[in-house]
């Protein structure tokens, strides 16, 4: 609650902070002096109307020798719903190296065409994103920080996000995860919400209640996968193969990731491994409009 207050306040400050340059090098002087006084420090810079300004958190954790510390951006002001970096955590020892910035979903209180109840429930929805996201990437930190003490090993982390769709009613978060150890893997996480309703939206929120949607998505990424391998030698997905049939893709599920690219397609991504063989990497389909036009809600 108070690194909340502070953030507020900063809010408010930066409509109005302007600096000639006698003051911009002043505080340049402290940003470098903020790292020396530890947690909460806090520092505000302003290059004049013409440039950006910015505030910045350094927390610097003494509970660790590694290079471990949050930071917070200022999300730009006008969007209901802004990403910051919530967590910074930097490692490399030359065996075991991490590259992991924690995001966080913030929302603008002040944004005056929604009204009180819809931001609250964006809010609450942006709250519970938030600490899935925390769980997942402490989760993977502690298992790097743990394997890390073979001195023998090899690993490396990385924890990266994306602004996959931000528009007037869906905004969808993509958290991206990596891990190596010899061979690597990539998984990804989709975060979307109606803006319009502060909710979370799942799949099924998309179509009309009973419809079988999955069977219609389905069929649709089979018919993209043999139509990608007829066209493309290089390319191979698990279906069809007669050899393992018990590695064939069937059917999406409600863990399957999706998010709602910028024409308003649903687009299916399957991490590593799920549906094709390692090499091709994270797969993603975008569904043909006339496989479930049916079937939407209107």
């Amino acid at each position: 609650m108070e690194r909340k207050n502070e953030f507020e306040k900063i809010k408010q400050e930066y409509r109005n902070v302007q600096m000639d340059e006698k003051e911009f090098a002043s505080y340049e002087k402290a940003v470098k002096n903020a790292a020396s006084k530890g947690r909460g420090a806090v520092v505000k810079i302003s290059m004049g109307a013409a440039a950006a300004v910015f505030a910045v958190f350094l927390i610097l954790p003494n509970i660790s020798p590694e290079i471990a510390y949050a930071m917070e951006k200022m999300p730009i002001l006008g969007n209901l719903v802004s990403v910051v970096t919530f967590r910074d955590y930097q490692y490399d020892s030359g065996r075991h190296m991490a590259d992991v910035k924690v995001p966080q979903i913030v929302v603008d209180d002040t944004e005056g065409e929604k009204d009180r109840g819809t931001l609250e429930k964006t809010k609450k929805t942006a709250e519970e994103i938030n600490r899935e996201i925390e769980k997942i990437s402490e989760e993977l930190i502690q298992e790097f920080k743990e394997n890390a003490k073979d001195q023998e090993g090899y690993q490396d982390i990385m924890i990266q996000s994306e602004v996959i769709n931000s528009t007037e009613e869906y905004f969808t978060l993509k958290l991206i995860c990596y891990q190596g150890a010899g061979s690597g893997a990539q998984w990804d996480y989709f975060y979307t919400m109606n803006l319009d309703t502060g909710e979370r939206m799942a799949l099924s929120d998309f179509f009309q209640e009973g419809a079988d949607y999955k069977k219609a998505i389905s069929e649709n990424i089979k018919k993209q996968m043999k139509e990608q391998m007829a066209a493309d030698e290089n390319v191979a997905y698990w279906v069809d193969n007669k050899d393992i049939p018990e590695w064939n893709f069937e059917t999406i599920t409600d863990e399957t990731g999706f998010y709602i690219n910028e024409k308003g397609e649903i687009v299916i991504a399957f991490n590593e491994g799920d549906v094709a063989p390692m090499y091709m990497g994270c797969v993603e389909f975008v569904i043909e409009t006339s496989a479930v036009e049916d079937i939407l809600k209107k």
